[in-house]
């Protein structure tokens, strides 16, 4: 397993397709802004639920600090078609199979084998800003990257104010 990444590190770039088959690449997401990456163990589980929910509910205060936000778990596209649907998800569920992109990130399995639960925030430049690894507290992902991506939107703000 790869180390786990911190703070100031460089995201491992990937490619992985979404719900509906629309792949995604993390060097082409970042060129429009900070990008929220959550890792989540599975799909219609009752704590991914109310994770999945909460960033979907805190979507539009996401947006106005100009980031982007993608779940990731391990199941395939037609688990995360229906888990969309079912409760309206409407940003990108990405389907890595296998856990390649997790094990490049560092997101730590359970016990060794259930997939992990970890959020990055990661800026234009590929940089992590923000990390986040509570397995049974899924809510708490959504409100802190939040405001790291609020922060960051703010650093932005303010270094192209000056002179």
């Amino acid at each position: 397993m790869a180390r786990n990444l911190a703070v100031g590190d460089s995201a491992p770039d990937f490619e992985l397709a979404d719900q509906t088959g629309q792949r995604h690449h993390l060097a082409t997401l970042v060129q429009r802004g900070p990008v929220v990456l959550f890792f989540y163990p599975k799909d219609d589980t009752s704590l991914c639920t109310k994770e999945c929910r909460a960033f979907r509910d805190s979507q539009p205060a996401f947006v106005a600090a100009g980031a982007s936000i993608f779940g990731i778990s391990t199941d395939d596209l037609e688990s995360h078609s229906r888990f969309a649907e079912t409760h309206s998800l409407d940003y990108p569920l990405l389907s890595d199979p296998g856990g390649s992109v997790g094990e490049l990130y560092g997101v730590r399995k359970a016990l060794g084998v259930f997939p992990g639960r970890a959020t990055f925030v990661v800026d234009s430049q590929r940089v992590v800003r923000f990390v986040l690894s509570a397995r049974l507290q899924a809510e708490r992902h959504t409100l802190e990257a939040l405001a790291a991506v609020q922060r960051l939107a703010s650093a932005v703000s303010q270094t192209a104010t000056q002179p």
